[in-house]
C-alpha cells in the first residue's frame, strides 16, 4: 500500500485499492452511474487564476458525489488483520511500495505476531526481517519503539485518538489518520499523501503546499463523515486517472469539475 510514505521520511505515498466487489475494473453499472452523475453536473466556471469559486459548497458535492460513484467501497491497500499490523505496515511503507510491504509482513507478523513479542525482538532480527523495504535500520527502532510503548503504556492496543497515537515512535499524523480511520473508523483527520495534496491542489481545493495546511483546508470544506472515505477516493483516482505526469484527463469523471493548468484534455 503506499500508505505516507512514511512519517520518519517526509515522503512517499499512502494507498487504496477497491474492495472485492470492485477491483480495477468497476462494474458496468457502477461506472455508468458516476458517468452519469458527471455528466449532469455543470462544467466550472474559468477565471484567469483558474475556477470561479472553486470551494463552493455546490462544487465540495458535486465532487464528493462523483468521487463515491466512481470509487465505491475502496480499502487500504495494506494487508492487516488488526490495529497494530496496520501499524507496523504503515511504518515499512516510507520510500517502499505496498506489494513490497505485503510480501514482508507475513513472516514478520509470524515471528512477533504481538506488540509484546516485537517488543522484546533484537533489532538485528527486526532488520533482517525488513530489509528489502528499505531505511530498514530506522524503521526497525521504530516499530520496536512502537511495539514497546503499546505494551507498555497501552496494554498491548493501538490508542484510538490521535493525541495517543502521536506518542508512538515512527507514527506522526497522517499515520494517525490511517490507522484511526481504516481500522477505528474514526474519522479525526483527512489522510494527505502524496495523491491527495496533488489532487487537492490541481481541483483548486487548497493552495497549500504542506500535508498539514493542506489538511486543515481540506477539513473545512468536506463534511466529517466523508473524511475517510474521501482520501481513499482520491488516492484511488490518483493512482489511476490523476497521475503525476500527463494526468488521463480524456477518462476522468471530474474532468468538467477541473481547470487544472496542466490538463491533458479538456470538454469547456
Amino acid at each position: 500500500m503506499a500508505i505516507l510514505s512514511e512519517d520518519q521520511s517526509g515522503g512517499g505515498k499512502l494507498s487504496f485499492v477497491p474492495t472485492k466487489s470492485d477491483k480495477t475494473t468497476r462494474p458496468e453499472k457502477d461506472r455508468g452511474s458516476a458517468s452519469s452523475v458527471a455528466a449532469k453536473v455543470p462544467s466550472s466556471k474559468k477565471t484567469r487564476s483558474g475556477t470561479k469559486n472553486p470551494t463552493s459548497p455546490e462544487r465540495v458535492a458535486a465532487i464528493l458525489e462523483i468521487l463515491a460513484k466512481t470509487y465505491p467501497g475502496v480499502v487500504c491497500a495494506l494487508n492487516h488483520k488488526n490495529a497494530w499490523e496496520l501499524t507496523v505496515a504503515t511504518i515499512l511503507s516510507a520510500q517502499c511500495t505496498d506489494v513490497r510491504v505485503n510480501l514482508v509482513t507475513p513472516a514478520l507478523f509470524k515471528a512477533f505476531p504481538t506488540p509484546k513479542a516485537m517488543a522484546t525482538a533484537s533489532l538485528p532480527e527486526l532488520e533482517e526481517l525488513i530489509r528489502t523495504t528499505g531505511f530498514f535500520r530506522n524503521k526497525a527502532k521504530s516499530i520496536k519503539g512502537a511495539a514497546q510503548v503499546v505494551t507498555e503504556k497501552f496494554g498491548g492496543k493501538v490508542p484510538q485518538t490521535m493525541e495517543e497515537i502521536l506518542t508512538l515512535p515512527g507514527v506522526a499524523r497522517k499515520t494517525g489518520n490511517v490507522v484511526l480511520g481504516s481500522w477505528y473508523g474514526i474519522a479525526v483527520g483527512v489522510v494527505v499523501d502524496t495523491h491527495v495534496m496533488r489532487l487537492s491542489r490541481r481541483l483548486e481545493l487548497t493552495k497549500e503546499t504542506t500535508p498539514e495546511k493542506v489538511e486543515r483546508d481540506l477539513v473545512k470544506i468536506i463534511p466529517q463523515d466523508r473524511w475517510i472515505a474521501f482520501s481513499h477516493e482520491l488516492i484511488h483516482h490518483g493512482r489511476q486517472i490523476c497521475v503525476a505526469r500527463k494526468p488521463k484527463c480524456v477518462d476522468c469523471t471530474l474532468e468538467k469539475l477541473c481547470n487544472s493548468k496542466d490538463k491533458t484534455w479538456s470538454s469547456h
